[in-house]
């Protein structure tokens, strides 16, 4: 087995359990416009916002379009117009406090840290990921953070993961491998990069895409076995 060096872990649904966070974050937000957050307002917001990340992605429209946007946009649909930029702003108040783990995280980078160069890659907004890593207790085991805002560009441009290998001292693409959830921005990204690449699919989902991980596990245990820990 090819032995690995460094590794490049993104944050949701990867490390952290974002959905948890972000369903809480909704919910709070909808009580205080004194709405009820339905299973299909909730999952309209969903596809909205996925879409709206994608085109983010595929460089089409900037990070603040995406946030300031998809409440907006939301609404519209059932017929209240309302201050995205203000709504994003209280969500994002509520998003920070969800810290929730994946299970099995804390003590997956616990152990590997001192094997490894463990060094996070997420796209997000800079306040939001910090401080959730660090309720988390993620924060400090990993030499350094790379947030999307700070860097300029985002997974999966390659322009991303230029500005994270300029800043990694030694960097061997051959030693290195990205492990996240994401097929169109973790998987396609490492692959844009240069880099072997590990799909973290814990709901065993259908690739239906041309995009072909080197690994695929389905729990994050399943790492010590691919990196021989």
């Amino acid at each position: 087995m090819k032995k690995y060096k460094t590794l490049l872990f993104d944050v949701d649904d990867t490390l952290l359990d974002f959905a948890a966070a972000e369903g809480s974050a909704l919910r709070m937000l909808f009580e205080e416009q004194q709405l009820t957050l339905t299973t299909e307002i909730e999952n309209n917001y969903k596809n909205i916002n996925q879409g709206l990340w994608e085109r983010f992605e595929e460089g089409e429209i900037d990070r603040d379009e995406v946030v300031n946007t998809r409440f907006s946009l939301l609404f519209k649909e059932y017929g209240k117009e309302v201050d995205g930029v203000l709504l994003e702003k209280n969500y994002r108040s509520y998003l920070e406090e969800g810290h929730e783990l994946i299970e099995g995280a804390l003590e997956l980078i616990k152990k590997l840290r001192g094997q490894f160069d463990l060094y996070i890659v997420t796209n997000g907004v800079s306040k939001t990921q910090y401080k959730r890593l660090h309720n988390s207790g993620l924060h400090t085991l990993f030499k350094e953070i790379f947030v999307s805002e700070d860097t300029g560009y985002q997974k999966p441009m390659k322009e991303f993961f230029d500005y994270v290998f300029a800043r990694i001292p030694t960097v061997s693409k051959e030693e290195m491998l990205i492990i996240g959830d994401s097929l169109s921005s973790d998987i396609k990204g490492g692959q844009w990069a240069g880099i072997d690449t590990c799909w973290f699919n814990p709901k065993m989902k259908p690739n239906n895409t041309s995009i072909v991980p080197t690994f695929q596990i389905q729990k994050l245990e399943e790492l010590y076995k691919i990196l021989e820990v």
